[in-house]
């Protein structure tokens, strides 16, 4: 079981980590690949080592695609400027994957208005 303590501090990494990707791909990376690029939330693993970052990308799904693409190029100088700004020892592995959460839940209440317009 995990003490109190090291899961705060995994949040409070989780977070710190969130914010800096999202300022280091908004304002730093040159890659024309990278298009319009929101980072949605990070998950850490128990041990810190891997992080999975979930964005949101603008536009279509070849966009999407071509943005992550571009991130995974870009990888290892986000983990050194994490690592560096952060001052951390060791920079988790990072993971970027496409967060859809967004679609589904338009879709959901799209398709909920429907069912509530024909039950009238």
């Amino acid at each position: 079981m995990e003490k109190r303590g090291q899961k705060y501090h995994r949040e409070r990494l989780g977070e710190a980590l969130r914010e800096e990707i999202e300022t280091i791909v908004e304002g730093e990376l040159a890659d024309p690949r990278v298009g319009l690029v929101n980072v949605s939330s990070v998950e850490l693993a128990e041990d810190s080592r891997s992080a999975r970052i979930f964005v949101v990308v603008e536009g279509d799904d070849a966009e999407a695609d071509r943005t992550l693409e571009g991130l995974a190029a870009a990888v290892g100088f986000i983990r050194h400027e994490v690592a560096d700004r952060l001052h951390l020892r060791r920079a988790p592995e990072l993971f970027f994957q496409l967060d859809r959460s967004q679609k589904y839940q338009s879709r959901i209440s799209e398709l909920l208005s429907r069912a509530k317009k024909r039950s009238k």
